[in-house]
């Protein structure tokens, strides 16, 4: 079992920053590909980015060249540079670690980007 345990979120005003960051309990965080999801409201969960065991990433077309995710394998977190935030990215926000017989979730963080 991985626990995975978010921190960062708040609130901020359109065109802001905020980093999200994700401590998981696990000795073989390196081994995990760790991804970043979020929840609005009456929608559905949706991938914000992830970053493979490798160190690869993609996101979603709606935050790529705004958001960047990173891990720190040394410190087993990961974390998600947001900026230019935008009311639409108000949401919850989920860390996600995936390795073949593991999917694990985190209880999330709520952005809110309002004036």
């Amino acid at each position: 079992q991985v626990q995975l345990v978010e921190s960062g979120g708040g609130l901020v005003q359109p065109g802001g920053s905020l980093r999200l960051s994700c401590a998981a309990s696990t000795r073989f965080f390196s081994t995990y590909n760790m991804a970043w999801y979020r929840q609005a409201p009456g929608k559905q969960r949706e991938l914000v980015a992830r970053i493979g065991s490798g160190g690869s990433t993609n996101y979603a077309d709606s935050v790529t060249g705004r958001f960047t995710i990173s891990r720190d394998n040394a410190q087993n977190t990961v974390s998600l540079q947001m900026s230019s935030l935008k009311p639409e990215d108000t949401a919850v926000y989920y860390c996600n670690a995936v390795r073949l017989g593991g999917n694990f979730w985190g209880k999330g963080t709520l952005v809110t980007v309002s004036s």
